[in-house]
């Protein structure tokens, strides 16, 4: 049975590889042939594409009350966008980081974070007690199990319907700005948009495939080693998922698409923690454990050294990009020996 799943976790490599050069083709074209840039285009369009798999997978887990993968899986994969893709990416080629990214796209992937951890109002245990913080409205007082798995609260519709507020109002500016600043690209051959439309479809449906067989494979070999639904969750889920992000970054960086490549990484970060949260949460409350509390910090300090990188010189070097994977390695220990 494993050696099934080893053949699907191949299949699944070789569908996100490929998926991920059409896709990123047919991306770059459409935004030539309507004058947009490549890094509103990753922002929007490759960003929730590429995320596709982290929305049927956490809405899945909401419906069918597993909370733990759902949160864990929007959480995991965010770290994983912030260290492994963009610190890869930059071990690959520096990337530039444009002055937007940095006075828009950044300070709202950290609000986004910090607004999750405010909602859930969770403090980590001390003497072996957890803590929560008193305030209506956006939390559910209830306190149960023991250790890193205590549930002491959930994120109820408000923080939901907050979340996706913000995601509205934030798609409606990035709209707005392409608009108001069209891109002119000289000696540049815009592909048809047919097949533009075409390249896309394609590619995000191989990219989609792909991840849901590297998931599904991935999750089966972990339960046969023991691992628990929230580690799955937080380390081969959210890996997996993000593949699409990690290989459309990459190929989008070899490309010479820098502006496309970071732009995907933080624009999925955005839409993992305000649309995907957010209807997760709208579907049904998620219960924030112990666990979670520590790794929505861990995610916020990420987030602020990240935008701390791409501040200075505003890019990220190669020397930073190693850090970051190795950081990224150092949280995967962390979370399996916890």
């Amino acid at each position: 049975m494993l050696i099934v799943e080893a053949i699907l976790l191949v299949a699944g490599f070789f569908a996100l590889v490929k998926g991920a050069d059409w896709f990123v083709d047919g991306s770059a074209g459409l935004a030539r042939s309507f004058r947009v840039p490549g890094l509103i285009i990753g922002l929007t369009v490759v960003a929730m594409g590429t995320s596709a798999p982290e929305l049927a997978v956490s809405t899945a887990a909401a419906l069918q009350g597993s909370n733990e993968i759902a949160l864990s899986n929007v959480i995991g994969s965010n770290i994983f966008n912030l260290l492994a893709v963009l610190g890869l990416c930059a071990v690959f080629c520096p990337v530039p980081v444009d002055r937007a990214v940095l006075k828009r796209d950044f300070p709202i992937s950290i609000a986004a974070t910090l607004f999750v951890l405010a909602a859930a109002k969770l403090a980590a245990p001390v003497s072996g007690t957890a803590f929560v913080f008193a305030g209506p409205g956006l939390l559910n007082e209830k306190v149960s199990g023991s250790g890193m798995d205590a549930v002491a609260g959930e994120l109820n519709l408000l923080a939901g319907a907050v979340l996706i507020g913000a995601f509205l109002i934030y798609m409606g500016y990035l709209i707005f700005d392409a608009r108001r600043r069209p891109q002119e690209e000289e000696g540049v051959d815009a592909l048809p948009i047919w097949k533009c439309g075409l390249l896309i479809a394609v590619g995000l449906a191989l990219i989609v495939g792909g991840g849901q067989a590297v998931v599904q494979g991935a999750k089966e070999i972990a339960r046969a080693t023991g691992m628990t639904e929230t580690l799955i969750g937080l380390t081969i889920v959210a890996v997996g998922t993000s593949l699409p992000e990690l290989v459309t970054s990459l190929v989008a960086t070899k490309k010479g698409e820098v502006g496309l490549a970071i732009g995907n990484a933080l624009g999925s970060n955005i839409f993992n923690l305000m649309f995907i949260l957010g209807i997760s949460v709208l579907i049904r409350p998620i219960s924030v454990n112990l666990a979670s509390v520590y790794d929505l910090t861990i995610l916020t300090a990420i987030s602020a050294l990240t935008f701390v990188f791409a501040l200075t010189s505003e890019r990220i070097s190669r020397r930073e990009g190693a850090v970051m994977v190795v950081l990224y390695l150092a949280d995967v220990v962390f979370a399996i020996m916890r």
